[in-house]
């Protein structure tokens, strides 16, 4: 194959009109973290994928030489062949991937993507917020013994992925000794993160409450632990 098949290579706007092979369905419609999959037969042995979010505007190439990503486009985006099918598969899908995507096939006699399916134009469903279930634990028995005592807030199954935690004892804000982590993909279409606090154990014991507050788009919750309960 030539260099100019490579993952730099976009077909301009203008080709995009063109449909010579046969690319399935023409609309798709999905949940953020649902899996969907576009289909291309007809182009031959070689086949690319191109994502355009603008009508008008220049395409990116999400697959190219049926399975290879450019590395600038996220993993969930994979190409496969089998029996003279292309596939595009997007695991996961996210809100951004709302787009039209069309199937290219190489012409060998141009050297580059000549003839192109009809398009699949996407669309993303808005996921509903959804407020964090939150835990708070609580220093261990064990750890206390070594003059160390660390609360820990556990915060799941939220949506989006923006949180912020503030730790208050007796009422009074503490920022001194906390470490919050940033969210994690727990599912598809959940996060999950945790936020510690630690104190010297006489520190600890000198408290009556300890609060985590955590705020949210869809909600905030508010955990306490009463020293006096412990152990």
């Amino acid at each position: 194959l030539t260099p100019a098949f490579s993952p730099l290579f976009s077909p301009s706007p203008g080709s995009l009109v063109q449909a010579a092979v046969t690319q399935q369905p023409p609309e798709l419609s999905a949940k953020v973290g649902d899996t969907v999959q576009i289909t291309c037969t007809g182009g031959g042995s070689y086949y690319g994928w191109f994502q355009q979010k603008v009508p008008g505007s220049a395409p990116v190439t999400v697959i190219y030489e049926n399975n290879k990503r450019p590395s600038d486009i996220p993993s969930r985006f994979s190409g496969s062949t089998s029996s003279g099918t292309n596939t595009l598969t997007i695991t996961g899908v996210q809100a951004e991937d709302k787009a039209v995507y069309f199937c290219g096939g190489w012409d060998s006699s141009s050297g580059g993507y000549g003839v192109f399916g009809a398009g699949t134009t996407l669309t993303v469903k808005d996921q509903p917020t959804v407020a964090p279930t939150v835990h708070l634990f609580a220093p261990s028995a064990q750890e206390m013994e070594t003059g160390k005592a660390t609360l820990v807030c556990l915060m799941e199954n939220f949506y989006p992925s923006r949180v912020t935690v503030e730790w208050v004892a007796d009422g009074n804000t503490i920022t001194s000794g906390v470490e919050t982590s940033q969210p994690q993909r727990q599912s598809p279409s959940h996060y999950m993160a945790s936020s510690y606090l630690s104190l010297d154990a006489s520190k600890w014991q000198s408290y009556n409450s300890v609060s985590c507050k955590v705020r949210h788009e869809a909600g905030n919750v508010e955990k306490t632990v009463n020293r006096s309960e412990c152990f």
